[in-house]
């Protein structure tokens, strides 16, 4: 019902910096949030930011002043700016709408994710 196509992510060292982005399509009527989780090797999936309908956004305490969340409620994107990367990001990450489809029913959808390394 609706797609979640994400880019972005790679090999990075530690302090570095990347940039994810997320673009949702489908039968839309509302989004209620956009944000992003990730899921290391053996540890479960987490969230990392996420952004409210209210404009409002959520960040795991791990990653708080180093990540920021955007999110287009027009287009229906969400981009996450990680910066000062650490080994510990190093996880695949996903992107994560859930709202309300055009024919008032509900989605809760996920990316397919992509990978971030943090390494020397």
């Amino acid at each position: 019902q609706v797609q979640l196509v994400e880019s972005g992510g790679g090999l990075v060292q530690p302090g570095g910096s990347l940039r994810l982005s997320c673009a949702a399509s489908g039968r839309i009527f509302s989004i209620n949030a956009m944000g992003w989780y990730r899921e290391a090797p053996g540890k479960q999936r987490e969230l990392v930011a996420l952004s409210t309908s209210g404009s409002n956004t959520i960040y795991a305490d791990s990653v708080k002043g180093r990540f920021t969340i955007f999110r287009d409620n027009a287009e229906n994107t969400v981009a996450l700016r990680m910066n000062d990367l650490e080994p510990e990001d190093t996880a695949v990450y996903y992107c994560n709408a859930h709202g309300i489809l055009t024919g008032f029913s509900s989605f809760n959808s996920w990316g397919q994710g992509t990978q971030v390394t943090v390494s020397s």
